[in-house]
């Protein structure tokens, strides 16, 4: 069985890609996993950004990227560069650009790759609905043409390498237009810009596909290796993995882990950043924890699955897996239902209901009763295809992923058995109980597997029963809280988003299902926010923009009173409730 993102959902084997170099480091072919951050500080301030860098560096940081907004930015990379190679440090420089050409090829004499956005380069953002025939479609390809060209050109002169790096929230209305706001868009986007590059025999290409909804994110990467796998053996260029707009703190580790664990464990993915709303030194650590199961030569060889076995889910369209409701310990469980949080019986009974309100535990894994198998024992399977429904897990011990275990367990029983995941199978692991849980559980909800997930890495009741929920809501399956949508910032942010989405948090943390995005900057702001309900993004130097979907309906409120004003404008949408 093939679904040509992966040899198998079941067993893990790395993509074979080939190399890219940046600089010094190697990207795909049988290089490590290469961990990146971004800078924060202004790009015109060449002190504050050579004392980011060399932190970074110091944490160990592969490779590092800058913002260059307009060719005044990039033509600062030269100070930042010869600094840094000054004071020893010889991680590579990435330039990160949208919408401005000329700061491309500034900011290509000085760094060792450029991001170059597919859907910002050229085409401008404007959302506008229109048809576009297949005569105008083709000119709008034709100035794309004409303005990368000198680029690619000039990076293949060079020895530059570039990642096409499509972003959901920032389609071109080109794309939009005709393909929507889906998968589809994000890699037609960068493969347009990919058969350029190609015609011109520049081959140091690296592909994202970025969204800060997980299950996009996840459909995205996946879709575009199947359409690099189907242009042909040579298209096998390296990937980088992240989620945008991940947020802060343990929602946006569990998130990462849920989206980036996710295709890791397909095989997929030379180099990967964990997008924090922090200080850019802590994306680092959590990025080499993710990595690390994956990295050469760290995981034996599995043992051999059958080719025979089903494909559990649709890989490229999230659907819930269709179990018959059943109840366990007086809750409901099944297809239409929520999915359950489960702890161990001790641990419910440590907790205060009256306490823990939404994030109370709702079965004790006792309750569960749980037929526990190994998937691949046939003898083991076999009581359970003529049973009624039931709750069927893994049983621990297996020695197995945790992820392609529960895989292999929704394809080889009927469909109509509810499933309990878990975040450990009880053997030695490597992850924290948050990167466990968005690895291990997330990842498999947003594949529309499980009915019920068992919290048991994290040994605190209070924090396990937390821990499951955040990982309902980093799936999108089950929202017990506010939704932030919230930028790692950079040098195109306009005001100090880390303390702005505190202020944000305080103010609005009790508004359950309501989902907030805090963003930078322009660049992914209105796209991002399509799917959120409000938004706050820096228009101006200490500025700030509120919308209601991707729709601007306050313009300039100074910084200090925008808080105020996005608890306003969420009470003239009726969706405020005063806190308890």
């Amino acid at each position: 069985m093939s679904t040509l993102h992966c040899p198998s959902l079941y067993q893990y084997t790395r993509r074979l890609t080939r190399e890219v170099t940046v600089g010094n480091v190697g990207l795909g072919g049988s290089n490590p996993i290469r961990i990146q951050s971004m800078l924060t500080s202004d790009t015109l301030d060449t002190a504050g950004c050579v004392k980011e860098a060399l932190a970074l560096a110091d944490a160990g940081c592969e490779i590092i990227r800058l913002t260059a907004q307009t060719k005044v930015y990039a033509a600062n990379l030269e100070n930042i560069a010869r600094e840094l190679r000054a004071a020893g440090c010889q991680v590579p420089l990435v330039a990160d650009i949208h919408f401005k050409p000329d700061a491309a090829m500034e900011a290509a004499k000085w760094v060792e790759k450029i991001r170059v956005n597919p859907g910002n380069f050229v085409d401008k953002k404007k959302f506008v609905e229109r048809d576009y025939t297949d005569s105008e479609y083709e000119e709008e390809l034709e100035k794309i043409r004409k303005a990368f060209t000198p680029l690619v050109l000039f990076c293949k002169e060079h020895g530059r390498a570039m990642r096409l790096g499509a972003n959901h929230g920032s389609l071109s209305d080109r794309i939009l237009n005709r393909y929507g706001d889906t998968p589809e868009g994000m890699v037609e986007s960068a493969l347009e810009f990919a058969r350029i590059a190609r015609e011109l025999n520049y081959h140091q290409l690296v592909f994202s596909m970025k969204s800060s909804n997980v299950k996009v994110m996840i459909q995205a990467y996946r879709l575009l290796v199947k359409r690099l796998a189907e242009c042909g053996s040579n298209w096998n260029y390296p990937i980088h993995l992240g989620v945008t707009e991940a947020g802060e703190g343990e929602d946006a580790r569990i998130k990462s882990a849920t989206g980036i664990g996710s295709l890791l464990a397909d095989g997929i993915g030379d180099t990967l950043r964990v997008s924090l709303t922090e200080d850019p030194v802590f994306e680092v650590a959590p990025g080499f924890e993710l990595a690390a199961p994956y990295q050469p030569g760290a995981m034996a060889a599995p043992a051999p699955i059958s080719a025979e076995i089903p494909q559990a889910f649709d890989p490229f369209v999230y659907t819930k897996r269709k179990a018959e409701v059943i109840t366990r310990g007086g809750v409901t469980l099944g297809w239409n239902e929520p999915v359950r949080v489960v702890l161990p019986a001790a641990a419910c009974q440590a907790l205060d209901p009256a306490q823990m309100k939404d994030f109370m535990p709702e079965i004790s894994a006792e309750d569960c009763a749980a037929v526990e198998i190994d998937p691949r024992q046939a003898a083991e399977i076999a009581p359970l295809q003529d049973a009624p429904a039931t709750l069927v897990t893994v049983k621990d011990g297996v020695d197995m992923p945790v992820m392609q275990a529960f895989r292999l367990l929704a394809a080889v029983i009927p469909t109509r058995h509810c499933i309990l995941l878990k975040d450990t199978l009880g053997g030695a692991e490597s992850l924290s109980a948050p990167m466990a849980g968005g690895v291990n559980i997330g990842s498999l909800l947003c594949d529309g597997i499980g009915n019920a997930v068992l919290i048991r890495r994290e040994t605190d009741p209070d924090k396990a029963a937390r821990l499951g929920f955040n990982i309902l809501q980093a799936a999108g399956v089950r929202l017990s809280k506010t939704e932030y949508v919230s930028c790692p910032s950079c040098g195109r942010t306009h005001y100090n988003i880390q303390e702005a989405a505190a202020r944000i948090r305080e103010a609005t943390g009790h508004l359950k299902g309501v989902k907030i995005a805090i963003m930078g900057c322009i660049v992914n702001g209105p796209g991002e926010m399509s799917d959120a309900d409000f938004g706050y993004v820096g228009g101006a130097p200490n500025k700030i923009n509120l919308y209601v979907g991707h729709t601007p309906v306050v313009m300039n409120i100074p910084q200090e009173e925008a808080v105020q004003h996005l608890v306003q404008l969420i009470k003239d949408h009726g969706r405020w409730v005063d806190p308890a």
